[in-house]
């Protein structure tokens, strides 16, 4: 599948987490780590990228084997549970998934420790290029083949996530109790009552038999010479197959990418997808990015508000579309 050329955007905001280095892991947990690598750390490297707060650092032993690690304490609340859900997804998803193996997991001290076999590649180019967008997108395809019917246990969508579905909802709650909502998209303040209305379908569109990642972005993607790699995987869950294609694509129409509607139409995983179904899941999407964007910056994450309002004003740009509405 060939990708459109990419349009010409203004930058967008980083995706980036408040990275610690590897040294601040506490000692008992570097040797405990390095128990299950048989071997001594000689380099840690800080790899940027994502939006998970704490430890991301590509290992390189004394031996010349290398392993990657993500630790987290309590530099944001939700961390660990996040990186214990990744945990268990990525201990059960089965070979062939083109997904880092998880090695071992490691929660002490008010730590946890993933330690993955390390992918020697990089993230997609940004602003997206067009040949490694089509090489993603045709990854994306087979991932989709791969995991429907879900060969593993997980939540379904419309409840692993706290504020997806409830976006709209929230923030009109918030403009009947007096705060101004100047900030939101006018076109979307003049048609709150249809966006709530789509949003309640949220549950019934978005329902489906495959797992899906549910955070696929260019940061969460690694490019070898052989093949395309989705890392970070703790929002797995239970969704229609093209749920990840339609969660991505604001996000690659923001990096430079061409218009969601554009790609969405003409991908395979999409065919025989219900179109009210995707306009539904389409309006959710950016009713929470919307909402989000407004709340405080999480601990450790000083861009994450930033992007998500770019990713809301892509999304709502593709609703408008949908809806006939530009």
């Amino acid at each position: 599948m060939t990708a459109p050329e990419p349009a010409e955007r203004t930058r967008p905001p980083a995706a980036e987490g408040q990275r610690l280095p590897w040294r601040l892991v506490p000692e008992r947990l570097q040797a405990e780590v390095e128990r299950c690598l048989r071997g001594r750390v000689a380099a840690a490297s800080t790899q940027p990228g994502g939006f998970s707060p704490g430890v991301a650092a590509r290992l390189v032993l004394r031996d010349g084997r290398r392993a990657f690690v993500k630790a987290v304490g309590h530099i944001n609340p939700e961390a660990p549970d996040i990186h214990r859900a990744e945990a268990r997804i990525a201990a059960a998803l089965p070979a062939g998934i083109p997904a880092p193996r998880l090695l071992r997991c490691i929660d002490a001290d008010d730590w946890v420790v993933l330690i993955f076999e390390d992918i020697e590649g990089s993230m997609p180019a940004q602003p997206w290029q067009a040949d490694e967008l089509g090489r993603v997108l045709d990854a994306m395809t087979d991932l989709a083949a791969a995991l429907s019917p879900a060969p593993i246990d997980a939540p379904p969508a419309a409840s692993r996530f706290k504020n997806l579905g409830r976006g709209w909802k929230l923030l009109a709650d918030a403009a009947r109790s007096g705060p101004d909502l100047g900030d939101v998209d006018p076109w979307a303040g003049e048609h709150l009552t249809q966006l709530l209305a789509l949003e309640d379908r949220w549950p019934a569109a978005v329902a489906g038999p495959a797992l899906v990642h549910a955070d696929i972005r260019a940061d969460n993607i690694l490019l070898t010479p052989e093949r395309v790699v989705f890392v970070d995987w703790p929002w797995a869950c239970l969704a229609q197959p093209w749920f990840d294609l339609a969660a991505m694509l604001p996000s690659v129409a923001m990096q430079g990418g061409p218009p969601p509607e554009d790609v969405f139409a003409s991908h395979p995983v999409a065919r025989g997808s219900d179109p009210e179904a995707v306009t539904a899941v389409v309006a959710t999407l950016a009713g929470t990015w919307t909402y989000l964007a407004r709340q405080p910056d999480p601990p450790g994450l000083p861009t994450l508000r930033a992007f998500q309002q770019a990713q809301a004003v892509t999304a709502l740009d593709w609703l408008r579309v949908r809806l006939g509405a530009t």
